[in-house]
């Protein structure tokens, strides 16, 4: 998955061919180790990703938007005042490295012209972004790094930049045939083919190394030492000229499709996996990169910020989990209430019988259709009349605890219910307006605590998805429960559908359709948007209830996005994610 040499060499031609000449129009910096470059030109130009992400590492042109925070970080505002107007004129990657250095003509403060580069290091976790002079003194990077962090390569500003050290593997591309003949020769132990290509040579990812191993062996862990000395020549034949190929040949964007999604991509089609996987080919290299990581970036951003305000949520759910499993065993005793009443008749009917500081009474059970003796422990502390009053106290209070702890635990299952709502609506947010207005609710719930602002500052209610059916009409979706409430009992009109998942939580859907009635393929892609945004995203034949706005009422006190409704009709629906994309509008 992480972008290997070979696919980074086809990705910066494909980026030089687009954006040479181009001028830097606005940098951004929406994430803490992204940089978003508007580049203008004759060319056309567009908006260069650059990522240090140690997961996700990447130079790319995208189409996605980005929400940039309120005050721009200061690496942002340094590459603003150098970049700005600057033209790319070149961007180069050293042979084999996964390293892209972009090199801009641009204009000092004094006016007198520079050049400046921009150096971008795919390297997983130790990933970065460089700016550096003509002279190759660095001015700033995302990532410093001081002798602590590492002894053999510092990245600090004031120090002159230098390539990452060397691995010691060979270059590919210069490797003859009698080099890889002596190679394989040399492998004596055990070694599986796939793993002696990624020791070996530099820059191939493991995925092109299995891909090489499985052309040239027939299989991907084929052990090289268990090959006669006779066939490594045909062999190392073979592995010559699939790195040729690999090397001078036309790449494809490809990417590997696994149960339907997204599971790893390339520069060249894949043969090892034989039908276990499909595969498709992107229009570009960025284009891939870009359906590739939207959704997987978007979902560990999401993670990453929410990640504070998760961890509040599932506490109080796991709070209020075990107050309603006590109060439900405490509404249980209450259930054996009536006994208590019962002894305090036979206490009464037997104070004759009964001495004070007495502490058990032996009597007969009239209550007992064989009218057996039972056996009452007393307060001998207390009074006969004191014993049997309390027994009756006991009693009137088992029957008040009954009336208060059904409605204690009525409520608490409520909150337990929207609580899980608000979880569920967590984990489908896709921008930090969308986390705003779940802290918003909940605070306005009293579930956290204000800011420290002395004046609280209302957020402004978002709109809702927007969504067009195949049949041209306009199906809401509300992002939480507060944009529930609001399409629901607000935007909506008395005759339009409303729909929802039926005793699962997700959004409300209305279909805009007052006062007609959408046809049935309009109704069934509401269905799937109503179960694509709830908790059965995941699910098959999901049942999923349909009525009029009219029919949905919401109770006085209820949790924000709780309803009650009636003539609904029901149906189950399996989500489609793509028609959901597809139907997409806002």
């Amino acid at each position: 998955m992480p972008i290997d040499a070979v696919f980074l060499e086809s990705l910066c031609e494909e980026l030089q061919e687009k954006l040479l000449a181009c001028r830097v129009d606005k940098v951004q910096q929406p994430e803490r180790d992204t940089i978003l470059l508007s580049m203008r030109g004759a060319s056309g130009g567009g908006k260069l990703l650059l990522t240090a992400s140690p997961n996700h590492p990447r130079i790319q042109l995208t189409n996605l938007s980005f929400e940039n925070p309120a005050q721009p970080p200061m690496f942002c505002m340094l590459l603003r005042k150098h970049l700005t107007g600057g033209r790319l004129v070149s961007i180069t990657q050293p042979p084999m490295e996964r390293l892209a250095e972009l090199t801009f003509d641009c204009i000092d403060e004094m006016g007198t012209p520079c050049q400046k580069k921009l150096i971008l290091e795919l390297m997983g976790r130790n990933s970065n972004l460089i700016l550096t002079g003509a002279d190759g003194r660095i001015l700033d990077c995302l990532r410093r790094v001081d002798f602590e962090m590492s002894e053999q390569r510092q990245v600090l500003p004031g120090l002159y930049y230098h390539l990452p050290p060397t691995q010691g593997k060979r270059n590919p591309w210069e490797a003859s045939e009698d080099d890889l003949c002596a190679l394989l020769g040399s492998q004596k132990t055990q070694k599986a083919a796939d793993t002696f290509l990624l020791e070996r040579f530099g820059g191939l990812s493991p995925l092109l190394c299995r891909e090489l191993a499985f052309r040239v062996f027939g299989q991907v862990d084929f052990d090289l030492a268990s090959m006669p000395d006779e066939e490594k020549q045909q062999a190392a034949k073979r592995l010559f000229a699939e790195l040729q190929a690999l090397h001078t040949g036309e790449k494809m964007p490809t990417v590997l499709l696994r149960d339907g999604r997204p599971w790893d991509f390339t520069c060249v089609p894949i043969r090892q996996y034989e039908g276990l996987v499909s595969q498709e080919t992107a229009p570009s290299f960025s284009a891939l990169l870009d359906g590739f990581y939207a959704k997987r970036d978007l979902l560990e951003r999401t993670r990453q910020k929410t990640q504070t305000l998760r961890k509040t949520l599932t506490n109080l759910h796991s709070r209020t989990a075990r107050k309603l499993q006590n109060q439900k065993k405490e509404l249980e005793a209450t259930f054996d209430r009536e006994h208590l009443r019962r002894l305090g008749d036979i206490v009464t009917a037997n104070l004759h019988a009964i001495s004070r500081g007495q502490a058990r009474l032996t009597a007969v059970d009239f209550y007992d259709p064989e009218m057996k003796e039972i056996d009452i422990p007393l307060n001998p502390a207390v009074s006969p009349q004191q014993n049997a009053a309390k027994f009756y106290k006991d009693y009137q209070k088992a029957k008040t605890a009954e009336k208060v702890l059904t409605e204690q635990i009525a409520k608490g299952e409520a909150e337990l219910s929207y609580l899980a709502s608000v979880l569920d609506e967590l984990s489908r947010v896709e921008s930090e307006r969308d986390i705003q207005e779940i802290r918003q609710e909940l605070t306005d719930g009293g579930y956290l605590r204000e800011t420290g602002q002395k004046k609280k500052m209302k957020l402004p209610a978002s709109k809702p998805m927007v969504f067009r059916s195949s049949d041209g009409f306009e199906i809401l979706v509300g992002r939480n429960n507060r944009q529930n409430d609001l399409l629901t009992c607000k935007m909506a009109q008395k005759q339009d559908i409303w729909l929802h998942t039926q005793k699962i939580h997700g959004s409300h859907v209305i279909i805009a359709c007052a006062p007609g009635t959408p046809p049935d393929r309009t109704v069934t892609e509401a269905m799937q948007l109503a179960v694509y945004f709830s908790q059965a995203r995941e699910g098959q034949n999901v049942p999923v209830d349909y009525t009029r706005v009219k029919n949905v009422k919401k109770p006085a006190g209820a949790k924000p996005g709780m309803v009650i409704y009636d003539h609904y009709t029901t149906a189950v629906v399996t989500p489609d994610t793509k028609l959901v994309e597809t139907l997409r509008e806002g």
